[in-house]
């Protein structure tokens, strides 16, 4: 009865802990879950052995869809963007409200485009600024049952530079290629705090306006395929991915797999 009751009390704090809008707290509430599966092991076997191999089962979660989906997943050699309409309101909300704070910005809508690819589809929503050369992305990634979306500022230097800014919420699923220097704003809570962050990478990284190239919708659109695509066989050379069975296709490589699991757990610790 007593074990039922400690059991009962962590389960009950650690709920209460992520009720709060404070990160440390939450992060704790998460420990206390792992925690209260420890105990429920422990307290049902008698082993601690038990006990930590049930609270090491979260962790072990990640797996699941790595195993059973990721790895069998054959994607396109070279992306090709097309001209789409936006995703449903139902699907997107707040396509419309990202879309008038970079408007408000200075930014001038260029073109709706996306890349598709059973299990997988990428909107991106593209705006650009002519007055310092700055590109401005709405990006709406889905796979099934999973969707989420981010926004991303890039600017492009005449030496083949690309740095960019975002507050994609999660780790990246390949390694970047040279030349692209990233600035994660996570919890940015408006454009104009990307705005900022990217204006400081700039001022890091040297680059004035006389630096950057400036851009037409159609070197815009071209920029994000070969983007991709050098990412992608920048990758393949360091063994993440491998070619797939079918032709001008890649896949994940065990290698792949691993770097794929080590960032998820990355994203279980910062997201918790």
């Amino acid at each position: 009865m007593i074990e039922l009751s400690l059991l009962l009390g962590v389960l009950l704090l650690s709920w209460g802990l992520r009720t709060f809008d404070h990160a440390w707290l939450g992060k704790l509430g998460a420990a206390g879950f792992v925690c209260s599966t420890y105990l429920a092991g422990w307290f049902l076997t008698n082993l601690h052995a038990v006990g930590a191999a049930a609270a090491a089962s979260w962790f072990l979660l990640p797996w699941v869809p790595l195993l059973t989906r990721v790895r069998h997943l054959q994607l396109p050699l070279e992306k090709e963007l097309n001209e789409c309409p936006p995703p449903r309101s139902d699907r997107f909300p707040l396509l419309g409200e990202f879309s008038r704070e970079i408007e408000a910005a200075g930014f001038n809508q260029v073109a709706d485009v996306a890349w598709e690819c059973p299990p997988l589809r990428q909107f991106f929503r593209v705006f650009y600024r002519p007055e310092d050369r700055q590109q401005a992305i709405i990006c709406f990634y889905e796979q099934e049952p999973a969707a989420f979306a981010f926004v991303a500022l890039t600017s492009r230097t005449r030496d083949g530079r690309i740095l960019r800014t975002w507050n994609c919420p999660f780790s990246d699923s390949l390694k970047n290629q040279p030349g692209l220097r990233l600035r994660r704003i996570p919890n940015a809570a408006s454009f104009a705090d990307l705005e900022t962050g990217h204006r400081d990478l700039l001022q890091q990284e040297k680059v004035s306006l006389e630096d950057c190239v400036a851009e037409t919708p159609a070197t815009q659109i071209q920029g994000i395929e070969t983007e991709s695509d050098q990412q992608v066989a920048h990758n393949l050379k360091l063994g993440l991915l491998k070619p797939g069975t079918q032709p001008g296709t890649f896949r994940y490589s065990g290698k792949g797999l691993l770097y794929l699991y080590r960032q998820s757990i990355i994203d279980m610790v910062r997201l918790s």
